[in-house]
């Protein structure tokens, strides 16, 4: 199987949606009383998370892709040589 990227922003997307079935899911069952419009902002929320991760994600690989191509013998910038 082919190796792939991690994607941690995807991961939070799914684990709010898979939240969300769980609560319909558990009014389904009879075991709670959900309102219809509780689950609105746990998605929603779940989303604004998920996509702060894929930019930290986006911005901390950048950075190393960025690093890895520097020269080596090149002072960096922000450290006296």
């Amino acid at each position: 199987m082919l190796r792939h990227e991690f994607q941690p922003g995807r991961l939070v997307a799914g684990a709010f949606l898979a939240l969300a079935g769980v609560v319909y899911a558990g009014d389904a069952g009879g075991l709670w009383e959900t309102p219809w419009f509780a689950v609105i902002p746990m998605v929603v929320g779940g989303l604004c998370l998920a996509g702060a991760a894929a930019v930290l994600n986006r911005s901390v690989r950048r950075r190393h892709r960025a690093a890895s191509r520097r020269d080596p013998d090149e002072p960096r910038s922000g450290i006296p040589a």
